[in-house]
């Protein structure tokens, strides 16, 4: 486990806004990528994650200049995720300022792609982004889906995780579809599970809702924390989460807000 634990604000961002809905439907406006991600850079935010969670639905590219304007606006560490399909999409990102990449379904659909980006830009730009729900004829009990979530495939999720470090991705990016939207708190079994199986960060996401949510997945095992609707709406501040995590124990970079 890392020594001084991250806390990441989440952009879902599809057609140039941020949206955010309940188990991945039902989407709705929560505003401008550029404005919130300042905003949070400002509350002392480690790093910014974006995910264009309609990219590869739409069969369409991550917005770049949205990318490339967020990047202006924050001195962290940029997650850029949706849409990747190749090394070349990579290249790119990195070029109009992101920092780390997700991927989620192109390397379900060609796992080489994930040696083929680790390979060329190292383990470290390389994050493999998980949405997974309970169920599915697995052996853990969690199912790996694609497609912001839509569609279910026949992946185990603990399985499939330990092949994409093998592969060469440097964190987990690890969603729970049942959670996300409810704030009903942390899958912190699924944390559990994927810390037990990780040799690379875990960042926990999906159900946050409340401050004192967030200690327990780090105390599960995650090394960061990642939410996005309790942001959003104003009900927390990154300096809220912040204290409340040191409360509990747990050592972050302080932050003023």
């Amino acid at each position: 486990m890392s020594l001084v634990c991250r806390v990441i604000p989440c952009l879902d961002v599809a057609a140039g806004r941020v949206v955010k809905g309940v188990n991945f439907q039902n989407l709705r406006d929560m505003g401008d990528p550029v404005e919130l991600a300042r905003l949070y850079f400002e509350q002392g935010a480690d790093e910014i994650t974006f995910l264009d969670v309609t990219a590869t639905v739409d069969e369409r590219s991550t917005t770049y200049d949205v990318v490339r304007r967020t990047a202006e606006e924050v001195f962290i560490p940029l997650t850029v995720g949706g849409g990747v399909r190749s090394a070349e999409d990579v290249a790119r990102l990195l070029g109009v300022g992101a920092d780390k990449i997700g991927v989620n379904s192109a390397a379900i659909a060609r796992p080489d792609l994930l040696d083929e980006i680790a390979d060329r830009f190292g383990a470290q730009v390389l994050v493999l982004s998980l949405d997974v729900k309970r169920g599915g004829d697995t052996e853990s009990g969690f199912v790996v889906t694609t497609h912001g979530g839509r569609t279910e495939t026949t992946l185990d999720a603990l399985e499939w995780a330990r092949e994409a470090i093998e592969r060469g991705a440097g964190e987990l990016l690890v969603n729970s579809i049942d959670a996300d939207g409810t704030k009903q708190g942390f899958d912190l079994e699924l944390v559990s599970l994927m810390r037990e199986i990780s040799s690379v960060p875990v960042i926990a996401s999906g159900g946050a809702g409340k401050a004192s949510d967030f200690g327990p997945a780090i105390a599960a095992g995650a090394d960061a924390v990642l939410a996005a609707s309790v942001f959003h709406s104003g009900q927390l501040t990154i300096g809220d989460v912040k204290r409340a995590m040191i409360d509990d124990g747990i050592a972050v970079r302080e932050t003023v807000s």
